[in-house]
């Protein structure tokens, strides 16, 4: 049997441009074209044809059903699927498919995270096509990239909000675009390319593990002899077990169209990296959350399950999603390309100031647009940037807004050749910027890296606000310099002034030293530590002003996501707190009186064989394992009691507040105590498989 090749079978799910040219009419393929490119309204007639050539493509390939596949607020996709069969006058049936149901959709609103737009008794919500992103087959089903809104027309999903800002900034990029003599330029695009960490561990020690089940991180677990300390696991040799599920997942991945490119072993054990090409921000968004969805899905046929939390075990590196973000024009140019010459580069300087200025200015939002109750676990630890915002640019670039700062020339210094000692090893030239991974937003070339994105969220929420808050600048450019009469110095003294006032924003050193924290305070950077610590920014008048006017969000859907995202962080660690109250009572105070009860029996039994014998060493495990029987059962009532006392609270800030400042220590407290009884405990008598086994056990 001949085996396909990538190239013959990449895409083969996807309803592309290839098929569309293959199955449309010169005529309908233009016309679907002028709609996506070119923001012409699709036509019904239009979309009847298109979908009967979907229809007839996806039947072909086994498809029975159809499916308006959206993002609503939860976090994952959802799904209502209708089969293509209607009743034929012979008792039959036919596949049948209309441009109406292609276009809309009407899946029930009412149990989808609204923030308060909508009632449980108001149930209509709508599906609309989003005919940007291709449709693709899963299973045999054909799915329908939409957008989710409420009967009375607000976004109740990530997608929609994600192409205002996408329009947004292409409006006021053009604008911009055309004071340089662009004319040319019909449309500016942001793409993304989001590298994925994830963890994977064996599927029968997940079953035993009821926070992993429950939570997705464990809630208990004391550190293992080894850990990630001689960093031997990243970019380490890839286990014959992992490598066949990486196989499986490209080749899954690759069918629906997803450009996977770079996999590798990350730093943690059981850590690994998945890193695809770029692509259009709402496509590379669709991507990625169906990108965790196979991840899951081909990991359990490996006998393997795929953790996206950010901090699944404590003590080692957590799981980020850098998301990778640059912006272009439909001709070709990456308008964040400094060329040969950045110095000279005038138009990639104004956009450089301009994403500069954004950062400065809308912190606290792409603070807000990460904030996660997972998240919170990772930022600030060894592997992550802290919760302060900065932007690294590297030695070249900062040299050169130095020089424009101060009206000084910059001397550009020459490339350095790389001589590596050994005359059979080519020689190569020093990159202009270095790598700063502990920076949240580096500047990595001809795009900015953002890094404190966590890897289970989706890519839409920071990508909508960094899209809105750089089209908000570009607006103000566009603005100041529309209609001046010498272009050149107004040019030149706003890319010097933006400099001067938001050079705070840029810190080139190392972003995990604590002398970074003291001086970020006293340049007036946030340290926005935690969810209900950032959430309010989204509700800050010069946030909502911009977020509105640049037509991104209502200020109605604004407070819905506020509600939504305190909300969730809520149930979040109360599902937590319940899962250890649960795993105390259940199994783990049970296992350490057992096997305490075990030492004594031991105890007793050398006593009556050897009575002059001390039985120290039994003594000893016995005192310290009762009194921390004694702190565990303490603290699980403490903790069951602040839980208690929650469900008093009806407002969504005080209760996120409580479960800060009062429900997470005492979690913390607990699983310390608990940690250290592990240590103590004999392994065959803990209920639940170790951090040793979890991490190390995949081979």
């Amino acid at each position: 049997m001949v085996m396909a090749t990538v190239p013959e079978y990449f895409g083969s799910m996807v309803f592309d441009d290839r098929v569309m040219k293959a199955g449309l009419s010169s005529g309908i393929y233009d016309s679907l074209k002028q709609t996506t490119q070119g923001g012409k309204h699709l036509d019904l007639s239009v979309a009847n044809a298109v979908a009967a050539a979907m229809r007839d493509w996806a039947v072909e390939k086994g498809a029975t059903h159809f499916t308006h596949w959206f993002q609503p607020m939860t976090g994952v996709t959802a799904e209502k699927h209708d089969s293509f069969i209607g009743p034929s006058p012979d008792g039959g049936v036919i596949m049948e498919f209309s441009g109406k149901e292609l276009i809309q959709g009407e899946p029930d609103a009412s149990s989808f995270p609204t923030g308060g737009l909508r009632s449980t008794f108001e149930a209509r919500g709508y599906t609309a096509w989003d005919p940007t992103s291709y449709a693709f087959i899963k299973g045999k089903t054909l799915c329908i990239p939409t957008a989710f809104c409420s009967y009375g027309g607000e976004a109740l999903d990530k997608k929609t909000p994600l192409l205002r800002s996408m329009e947004a900034i292409n409006k006021q990029a053009l604008r911009v675009l055309k004071l340089f003599g662009n004319e040319d330029v019909k449309r500016v695009t942001t793409s993304v390319g989001p590298e994925q960490e994830y963890f994977l561990i064996d599927k029968d020690m997940f079953l035993k593990r009821p926070d992993l089940i429950f939570t997705g991180r464990t809630l208990f677990g004391a550190k293992p002899p080894k850990g990630q300390e001689l960093d031997d696991h990243y970019f380490g040799v890839i286990k014959p077990r992992v490598a066949a599920f990486m196989e499986e997942l490209n080749e899954e991945l690759w069918k629906v169209g997803i450009l996977a490119k770079t996999e590798h072993n990350e730093v943690a054990p059981a850590q690994h990296e998945l890193a695809p090409i770029y692509s259009t921000t709402n496509v590379a968004a669709d991507h990625n959350q169906l990108t965790m969805e196979i991840m899951q899905r081909v990991a359990a046929k490996h006998d393997l399950v795929c953790l996206l939390h950010e901090k699944p075990f404590a003590g080692v590196n957590g799981s980020g999603k850098h998301n990778n973000w640059s912006i272009a024009t439909d001709t070709g140019v990456n308008l964040l390309s400094p060329g040969a010459t950045p110095y000279e580069n005038a138009q990639f300087l104004l956009f450089l100031v301009a994403v500069i200025k954004a950062v400065d200015e809308y912190q606290d939002l792409l603070r807000a647009s990460v904030a996660t109750a997972g998240n919170d676990h990772r930022l600030g630890a060894n592997e992550a940037p802290p919760a302060v915002v900065s932007m690294f640019l590297g030695d070249e670039l900062a040299a050169v807004l130095e020089a424009i700062e101060k009206d000084v020339p910059y001397n550009a210094a020459e490339k350095t050749v790389m001589k590596l000692g050994v005359h059979s090893l080519p020689r190569f030239t020093r990159d202009t910027t270095d790598r700063n991974r502990t920076s949240p937003f580096a500047f990595t070339g001809n795009k900015f890296e953002f890094r404190m994105l966590g890897s289970s969220s989706s890519i839409s929420c920071v990508n909508i606000m960094l899209n809105a808050a750089v089209a908000e600048v570009l607006k103000e450019f566009a603005d100041q310099l529309e209609g001046v009469e010498d272009f050149t110095t107004a040019l030149h003294d706003l890319i010097r002034n933006t400099i001067r006032e938001h050079n705070r924003i840029i810190f080139n050193g190392n972003g995990y030293n604590d002398d970074w924290l003291v001086e970020a305070e006293k340049r007036g950077l946030s340290n926005l530590r935690t969810t209900p610590d950032c959430m309010p920014a989204l509700l800050d008048e010069k946030n909502v002003k911009m977020l509105v006017g640049q037509k991104v969000y209502s200020e109605t859907e604004l407070r819905s996501r506020y509600e939504i995202q305190m909300e969730t962080y809520c149930k979040t660690v109360l599902i937590e707190a319940n899962t250890m109250i649960s795993m105390e009572k259940a199994d783990i105070l049970p296992a350490i009186e057992s096997y305490i009860a075990e030492i004594s029996s031991v105890a007793a039994a050398k006593k009556a064989v050897a009575p002059a014998v001390s039985c120290g060493y039994e003594a000893k495990k016995i005192e310290k394992l009762s009194a921390l029987v004694d702190i565990i059962d303490a603290k699980t009532e403490a903790l069951e009691a602040e839980v208690v006392r929650l469900h008093t609270l009806s407002d969504v800030t005080d209760s996120a507040c409580t479960i800060r400042d009062k429900i997470l220590p005492k979690m913390a407290e607990l699983r310390a105590a608990t940690d250290e009884a592990e240590t103590l405990t004999a392994k065959k008598c803990w209920p639940y498989p170790v951090y040793g086994d979890l991490m190390f056990s995949v081979r």
